[in-house]
């Protein structure tokens, strides 16, 4: 190669490390909202010493409060202007201080629940049975070195 060639890949490689960089940053929140959806506004009982109400006859967390429906699903929050939705996510910072100290008692699945609910599910819907029923230390039974 010649001089020339090599300053001529010199300059286009600087020309193409001096390109601006382009980045994207995305965040995406994979939480569905409550599939609660009411043909006619629902019972709705006070809570007491507080002024947030909770729906008992349904069987998702949901919550009433200074006109507004909140309902507290898959670890993530949202709110409903009318019985019939839609509900749309909210970030817990915006959620109403009332609603968030209403008592576990009330809440349907309490917080934290639905994800080990879903991962003892994940664990426990195959029909694959091979591992139980060896006792607990057994699993690696036949890899020993004494069941050699």
């Amino acid at each position: 190669m010649g001089k020339a060639t090599i300053a001529a890949l010199v300059i286009v490689g600087a020309a193409l490390s001096a390109l601006p960089a382009q980045a994207q940053v995305s965040v995406n929140v994979n939480i569905g909202p409550p599939p609660v959806i009411f043909a006619a506004p629902p019972r709705v009982v006070v809570i007491p010493q507080t002024p947030v109400y909770y729906a008992p006859d349904t069987s998702y967390n949901v919550f009433f409060y200074q006109g507004r429906y909140y309902s507290f699903h898959d670890g993530g929050w949202f709110l409903a202007i009318s019985h019939r939705g839609p509900w749309a996510f909210v970030p817990v910072e915006h959620v109403p201080r009332p609603v968030l100290l209403v008592p576990v008692r009330y809440y349907k699945i309490p917080p934290g629940q639905a994800k080990k609910m879903a991962t003892w599910e994940r664990g426990h819907d195959r029909d694959d049975d091979r591992d139980r029923g060896r006792g607990h230390g057994r699993g690696k039974q036949g890899r020993g070195k004494h069941d050699r």
